[in-house]
């Protein structure tokens, strides 16, 4: 057996994990001594003892390298290990590196300069447009973005890196072949052919509360920083850039409302030092490394120049009326503006026209969702 089907088996066995694996083969000399040492040699391991060193022996023999390759294989996916050179540099820097990478799609040398975008699940249309503007702009500057596939921000993150035509890596709590949500297989499609798709887990394995906090490590592990954007303080995306810190990554946060549940995780990490963002630069700062300064000055006034958004009085009015919410009723938007019913229905049909507003049925207007990565101008002196 070679060192890499070891490193596979041994992946397979349950109630082990990286560090274990790393202290028996240091004890051992080799993943294959491992798989062939007696219950009695393994229990004398640190970490091990009588009762993991029986499950070991009993368990080896059940599992296959050979025939998790194939079957993985089968789902169009490839496993790597950190013998092969695909498998991600960053990850190999972290305390426990996963023993094996199950990957659908293309893992490459830009995926280094990575950034994790995440945050709660139930986000506030707030969160959502943040995370979609975030994401978007960092990945036309380069980076890729790096979620859960999550539903909420995370789901957001990956929508806009691929609007973005940026690469984006999704990283499962759960086997390849048990992906969840199961209302994102078409978005993990859609992000294995510009991106990856990838897991830990042997095929199988179902998510559970316990397997995300190991995706959690991944997330982190893969970027050079964790952006959280919405993010109760008991939450997921909180253990995950508290994994960033162990690992020496960055995080930054994007602060919310204060009357918002998701804005408490975001303020305690800003308390706390990390990063305030609203927008690109405050990203670019953060990375200055990775960007000399004269690039900085030309992403940031490419960033400027085309995410301003210059607008007349009374299209102003309709807009910033529109802005916080996710969509408002016409007589609504009458009296939050205080324009006149048919002045407001032709700007109605001029912002539409301009791709700025669409119409809902029940005469309900919203803002299209890529305006939210635009910036207002301050309100024109013409009169409303």
């Amino acid at each position: 057996m070679t060192p890499r089907a070891a490193y596979i088996t041994l992946n397979q066995i349950e109630n082990i994990g990286p560090v274990r694996v790393r202290a028996m083969v240091e004890a051992l000399g080799s993943p294959e001594a491992v798989l062939s040492a007696p219950a009695a040699v393994l229990a004398t391991v640190r970490g091990i003892g009588p009762k993991v060193a029986e499950g070991i022996v009993t368990q080896r023999a059940t599992v296959s390298a050979d025939r998790e390759e194939s079957a993985a294989a089968a789902l169009g996916a490839r496993i790597l290990t950190p013998l092969d050179d695909e498998y991600p540099a960053p990850l190999k820097t972290i305390y426990d590196p996963p023993l094996c990478l199950y990957v659908r799609g293309t893992l490459t040398k830009q995926d280094e300069q990575a950034l994790a975008v995440v945050g709660t699940r139930r986000a506030s249309h707030y969160g959502m447009a943040q995370a979609d503007k975030l994401a978007y702009l960092a990945a036309k500057a380069g980076f890729t973005i790096v979620s859960g596939l999550a539903r909420g921000i995370d789901t957001a993150a990956h929508l806009a890196a691929l609007k973005a035509e940026g690469r984006t890596v999704a990283v499962l709590g759960g086997a390849l072949d048990k992906l969840y949500p199961p209302e994102n297989r078409e978005l993990a499609e859609r992000i294995a052919a510009h991106g990856a798709v990838i897991s830990e887990f042997p095929l199988g394995r179902e998510p559970d509360r316990t397997t995300f906090p190991y995706r959690n490590r991944i997330v982190s592990g893969l970027s050079k920083g964790v952006l959280v954007v919405e993010a109760g303080l008991d939450s997921g995306a909180m253990n995950t850039a508290e994994q960033a810190l162990e690992q020496g990554r960055s995080v930054l946060a994007v602060p919310g409302r204060v009357d918002l549940p998701g804005a408490k995780g975001p303020h305690r990490l800003i308390q706390n030092g990390a990063r305030l963002v609203e927008d690109l630069p405050d990203i670019l700062r953060e990375f200055e490394f990775l960007f000399p300064p004269d690039e900085q000055a030309r992403l940031a006034q490419r960033h400027d120049a085309r995410q301003r958004l210059t607008l007349t009085g009374p299209e102003h009015a309709v807009v910033r009326a529109l802005w916080p919410e996710p969509e408002l009723d016409f007589d609504v938007l009458i009296r939050k503006t205080g324009l006149p019913s048919a002045q407001l229905m032709t700007l109605a049909m001029q912002l539409e026209m301009k791709k700025i507003i669409r119409r809902l049925p029940g005469r309900r207007l919203a803002l299209m969702d890529d305006i939210r990565r635009w910036d207002l101008e301050p309100e024109a002196a013409s009169p409303v």
